[in-house]
């Protein structure tokens, strides 16, 4: 069935991207320079190891605590993701007050309260904050940890992992995660749909009761308190909380860097574009001389607009949107470098190798004067912007305990920011950005990109998407002799109900839920369509009426978007006339369309089958087992971007004696949309008018 979504879905992507200009001919005025304060918390700690930090901030009459729970990286093995799934039913209500009331109380009081499975945080008028401190205390001591609550967070914890399963950006994560750490180590493991379904609710009360407790804990309070009073209400609110048995832990440790540079290719065949990561594990402290010229160096590498990785990929050869890199300390010696970038797929040799320049280039090169002075004014800019943040100043007295660092780490922070030299730069680039030992995890369309990335003769080692060992993926098999793509193309009209009854369709009404990847709400589409050409096209936001529309009559039509109108110029109207028919497989002319081979797709085998339209080339692949339709790709002009569209169709069922998918998946660079039927009419409910 051809839905026609593929250039609506384009239009959609590109209204959500649209945001209001700013003026960015004038520079703005200069504030003051702001006075910088860091006060030595006052401490006190209870009796059950809860350890208290309090700083007294009277500018503003507003308080925060922040709750930290200081437990060792825990790895959950195969029940991955039982941390996500306690953490998510942690602060919604009490044993004694309903999540509702609880939710309720808070948005009352104009307050935020928010708890994950290592803390929580809390923030309220100064005013109410013996209460706010009551209902955060209550939460931690006394969750409301139902059985139906679990089951619904685990059902929304596996919807989230497989609208993410073809997530270029989930992909690299969790491989890159597990290459570099082991999939044994807490950073490394993954969450998986069978590690979920291996967590029991019981699971989820012992997790709790084992680590979810005050032994390690830290409370920061920030803002306008007084010392005397916030310890009087913390010891009434927190004394509560029982101490458990202290659990120690043994980290694995972590992989070692590579031998040698290689490449860490997974195949992707869904992909638009590629993500590159290069990365290596380093031994990074805080409390490491080294620190402050680390963060400077990676700075200058990759820390923005300003950074040589984006200077060169974006500003210089236009490979991307942008490149940037991290250099990350930790205290349990599992720090790691990485340079990352997400570029078009036929650039990805290109972009490897001149990521790799820029990072041999700030281990041999000194950095120019002026640029190290632009890196250390920024960073102090930031540094300075962040202590208007409770819970970064929060963050910053809770490092100076955990870090074990000395009293006055962040009094000489901007003094050794300051200090860092041209010779620290390229000392400890050499020391810590290791290339010649270094994964480059590369994921995109192999068939597109593999053929490049071996001419730069780097060893290229594969994997699956769970960081699985593989072998080369083979992207194209023998071809049957004597078959041509005309065979292929009437086998699929057979397989979803034959000519005939194809060709009795009229009109097409279909209504589907719509779910847009990262979006908070979830839409509803109506697509109608009569024969030969004519079509109509709406997505509607609960709460906002039509956010899209599109609709063609055959000779004229126009697109809606954020309400405004406008009428389809005459390259999009030549493209909406020249499609024929409800199913354009109907009126393929042998001339257009060639067999060109058989590749996989999510392990079933498909033809893959070349259209021709006018100066237009897109590709169709059919099942070659069931004949039906499994992808379509097509490449277009739009709004100043080349932009190739991808579709899936899955879950074809029978209407009318015709097999029609009810799952498709659109999918434009980083945007995606899925979407799911819910009503199907045939030959009812489309009228002439509806396309006016």
């Amino acid at each position: 069935m051809k839905t026609k979504l593929t250039a609506f879905a384009l239009l959609f992507f590109i209204a959500l991207g649209v945001n209001a200009q700013i003026d960015r001919s004038k520079q703005p005025k200069a504030g003051p320079e702001p006075e910088i304060s860091l006060k030595t918390p006052s401490e006190f700690e209870l009796k059950n190891g809860l350890k208290v930090l309090v700083v007294e901030n009277h500018k503003l009459p507003r308080v925060s605590y922040s709750l930290r729970l200081d437990n060792n990286p825990i790895a959950s093995g195969d029940k991955a993701g039982l941390e996500s799934l306690l953490g998510s039913m942690l602060g919604n209500g009490t044993t004694s007050i309903s999540k509702d009331d609880f939710n309720e109380e808070i948005d009352f009081l104009g307050a935020r309260l928010s708890f994950g499975f290592s803390g929580g945080y809390a923030s309220s008028l100064s005013k109410y904050s013996d209460r706010i401190l009551e209902l955060m205390a209550d939460a931690a001591i006394n969750p409301l940890l139902t059985e139906e609550e679990f089951e619904k967070e685990k059902t929304k914890l596996i919807e989230n992992l497989k609208q993410g399963e073809k997530s270029i950006d989930a992909i690299s994560g969790r491989v890159g995660d597990a290459l570099a750490y082991g999939t044994k180590h807490p950073y490394g493991e993954f969450t998986t749909e069978e590690t979920i379904n291996n967590v029991s609710f019981g699971d989820a009360l012992a997790f709790y009761e084992k680590y979810f407790n005050p032994n390690n804990a830290y409370l920061v309070v920030i803002g306008d308190v007084e010392f005397k009073a916030v310890k009087k209400q913390i010891e009434k609110r927190f004394s509560k909380w029982e101490k458990s048995v202290d659990i120690t832990t043994t980290l694995p440790k972590v992989n070692p860097n590579a031998q040698y540079t290689q490449i860490n290719f997974v195949d992707l065949p869904s992909a638009s574009q590629s993500s590159i990561t290069i990365m290596n594990n380093v031994d990074l402290k805080m409390n490491d001389e080294d620190y402050h010229a680390a963060l400077i160096t990676n700075n200058i590498l990759g820390g923005g607009g300003e950074g040589y990785l984006f200077k060169n990929l974006r500003e210089e050869h236009g490979y991307t949107y942008g490149a940037y890199s991290s250099l990350r300390a930790n205290r349990y010696g599992a720090g790691r470098f990485t340079a990352t970038a997400k570029v078009r797929a036929m650039v990805t040799d290109s972009a490897v190798v001149e990521a790799l320049k820029e990072i041999n280039r700030i281990k041999t090169e000194p950095v120019d004067a002026q640029l190290l002075a632009d890196a250390k004014a920024k960073y102090v800019g930031n540094f300075i912007m962040g202590l208007e943040s409770p819970q970064t100043v929060a963050n910053y007295a809770l490092n100076i305990k955990l870090n074990d660092l000395p009293k006055d780490f962040y009094a000489t922070y901007l003094q050794k920011i300051n200090d860092v030299s041209t010779e620290d730069i390229m000392r400890v680039a050499n020391k810590y950005f290791k290339p010649e030992n270094a994964r480059i995890l590369v994921v995109g369309k192999g068939s597109d990109v593999l053929e490049n990335l071996e001419k730069t003769g780097i060893p290229i080692m594969y994997y699956d998407a769970y960081a699985n060992s593989v072998e080369k993926p083979v992207f194209t098999k023998p071809l049957p002799a004597g078959l041509t793509a005309d065979a292929v193309v009437k086998n699929y009209i057979k397989a979803i109900g034959g000519e005939d009854n194809l060709s009795k369709i009229n009109t097409l009404l279909v209504n589907s839920d719509v779910t847009i990847q990262g979006a908070p709400f979830k839409p509803k589409a109506t697509v109608k369509q009569m024969a030969p050409n004519k079509s109509y096209m709406e997505i509607v936001v609960e709460g906002m009426g039509a956010v899209m529309q599109q609709s063609f009559n055959g000779e004229t039509g126009y697109v809606v978007q954020q309400g405004q109108k406008t009428v389809m110029d005459d390259k999009m109207l030549a493209a909406k006339k020249a499609e024929k028919g409800l199913f354009p497989e109907l009126h393929m002319e042998v001339s257009s369309i060639e067999l060109e081979s058989i590749m996989t797709i999510e392990g079933a085998d498909v033809y893959k089958v070349n259209v021709t339209n006018g100066d237009v080339t897109s590709y169709r692949y059919y099942d070659t087992e069931t004949g039906y339709l499994l992808r379509t790709e097509e490449t277009a002009e739009m709004g100043g971007q080349t932009l190739t569209t991808t579709t899936d169709f899955s879950n074809y069922k029978e209407v009318g004696g015709v097999m029609l998918p009810n799952t498709m998946k659109i999918a434009t660079g980083p945007q995606v949309l899925s979407f799911e039927t819910t009503e199907v009419k045939i030959n009812e409910g489309v009228t002439d008018a509806d396309f006016n």
